[in-house]
């Protein structure tokens, strides 16, 4: 009997102790497996903490980088469920207006947070006495209106930093304190468009503005993410630290929530969940905090002394998509400052393989209306935009300059369409001729209209077997005029072309490659739109 009951009371206590909640991943270890996510760019800071989840949890998760308004667009088309099992954005603010949303996503949790705010140069905050003084939206507006200092900010319609910062500053400007209406975009723009003229640098991702932003010395500031700045601050590799500026009229926050799609099995819930756990624990919190300078998601966890501003006001989001998207359209066509894009196309024999050519007219008329999509909508050429179409082959051929008119647009967007149809494809390839070409008319472009944001787009599926090469090329470039010399170059990686050769020129004029190899032209060209 005395045996029997110490049996029974040792069972009970080994009971008692699996029922302890405090060590929930000690009695209930998920089913180890993969989530595949498709995430936000800025996310890829996080793999590191990922992996250590992974040896915690026996969960991978996959990232898979994709853009804001692309990511929208493959979630409410039910293309993101194809592939993914969750979707991991900044925010679902933008995504949840869409009525097709909301039976495309499930279970979301909120993991980190990061207010869209204001970085100057500490010198800069300074003279404007904001080192001391937290200004508004309204006198940001004024100070960048008259011109006392210049910023970079992400491209609205491609990244989420900038539509947040937009929404933020257009709601701040009416004045109201409540959520933006479609009516309330026509009377803000006009103040909008005296703010984006002291912008300086565009980009379509946080990272890649981060990092040229380092690298110019010349540009004030930025408006990013908070935990973008404190990077940058942390990294080393700036000449000024920056001061983080905080609007005292309020902020918007991205929460990143880490969204379960629609439909999921038992399994990938185990999955999900097992992650949220994790990534919401006190301690991973901490370390989230220290490593990516973003605000803790969870109540409880203290804040790091590094964050400022105090109590940050709140600012309400649109509650309708006719509002966002009114809004972004008044960005494009009216408030942000006209870009000029020079494309310098290869014509050559090798073109007409693969159907190559095909691909790269369908992305050029992409451009001007025949891609209707979400994406399609803000990525195309916009009213008052100049355009180039500089094609080449064993020379470079004569150019064709576009403006398009704001009020009606169609027969000039009829005349790019048809310039387009009718490229053929023979000949060598003269890269760099036809990359001086692009700059002798960037020069005169820019002499002719300096509030112009000029960027050049190189397409080429080869090698240059006609006329100078990257050496000489470099030195006439360094021979530029400063101005001149700013203006980047987007090479496309597309059939055969030279890799490193393109990453090189693409350093030395201050651009970006992009991919065309894999996925298709049309999308490329819609990614690089970000950038102009």
């Amino acid at each position: 009997m005395r045996r029997t009951l110490t049996a029974t009371l040792l069972t009970a206590a080994l009971l008692l102790a699996g029922c302890d909640t405090d060590k929930p991943t000690e009695t209930h270890q998920p089913a180890s497996g993969t989530l595949r996510v498709l995430a936000g760019s800025e996310l890829a800071d996080l793999e590191p903490i990922l992996a250590d989840m992974t040896r915690v949890t026996g969960v991978k998760v996959e990232l898979d980088y994709t853009g804001t308004l692309d990511g929208v667009e493959q979630v409410t088309t039910g293309t993101a469920g194809k592939n993914h099992q969750a979707v991991w954005f900044s925010a679902n603010r933008y995504l949840e207006l869409h009525p097709d949303a909301a039976s495309r996503i499930g279970t979301q949790t909120k993991v980190m947070t990061s207010p869209v705010v204001l970085g100057l140069k500490q010198s800069v905050a300074k003279s404007l006495g904001w080192d001391t003084k937290r200004p508004s939206w309204t006198e940001i507006a004024d100070a960048a209106a008259a011109r006392k200092f210049s910023y970079g900010m992400t491209n609205p319609a491609a990244s989420n930093s900038g539509f947040t910062a937009l929404v933020a500053m257009a709601t701040a400007l009416t004045g109201k304190g409540t959520a933006l209406t479609a009516d309330q975009v026509g009377q803000v723009t006009p103040r909008l468009r005296q703010f984006f003229e002291a912008q300086a640098l565009a980009s379509g991702s946080s990272g890649w503005l981060a990092d040229t932003f380092a690298q110019k010395r010349e540009v004030d500031g930025l408006v990013n993410y908070e935990s973008v700045l404190l990077s940058l601050n942390a990294g080393g590799k700036l000449a000024e630290p920056l001061t983080v500026v905080y609007p005292t009229d309020g902020v918007i926050t991205a929460d990143y929530p880490l969204t379960l799609l629609a439909g999921a099995d038992p399994a990938v819930k185990d999955r999900y969940q097992a992650v949220v756990d994790y990534l919401r624990r006190p301690e991973t919190q901490k370390t989230l905090s220290e490593r990516t300078f973003r605000r803790p998601g969870v109540p409880g966890v203290p804040l790091g002394e590094k964050f400022g501003g105090g109590t940050l006001f709140e600012l309400p989001f649109p509650v309708k998509l006719d509002t966002a998207n009114a809004l972004i359209d008044a960005y494009n066509n009216v408030a942000r400052r006209p870009s000029n894009t020079i494309y310098v196309l290869d014509l050559s024999g090798s073109m007409n393989d693969d159907n190559r050519l095909t691909g790269l007219k369908a992305a050029l008329l992409g451009l001007t209306g025949a891609d209707t999509s979400l994406s399609g909508r803000f990525s195309g050429f916009h009213q008052r935009e100049q355009v180039t179409l500089l094609p080449f082959s064993s020379a470079p051929m004569p150019p064709r300059t576009f403006t398009v008119p704001p009020d009606t647009p169609g027969p000039v967007l009829d005349q790019i369409r048809g310039t387009v149809n009718g490229f053929v494809a023979n000949g060598s390839t003269a890269i760099y001729d036809a990359l001086r070409e692009a700059y002798r008319l960037a020069r005169a472009q820019q002499e002719a209209d300096p509030g112009r944001v000029t960027t050049i787009v190189l397409l080429t599926d080869g090698e240059v077997t006609a006329g100078v090469n990257l050496k000489t090329f470099t030195g006439e470039y360094q021979g530029l005029p400063a101005g001149t010399r700013a203006v980047p170059v987007f090479p496309v990686l597309f059939g055969e072309s030279a890799v490193d050769e393109m990453r090189q020129l693409a350093a030395l004029t201050g651009g970006r490659t992009f991919d065309g190899r894999t996925g298709t032209l049309t999308a490329v060209f819609k990614e690089i739109r970000g950038y102009q």
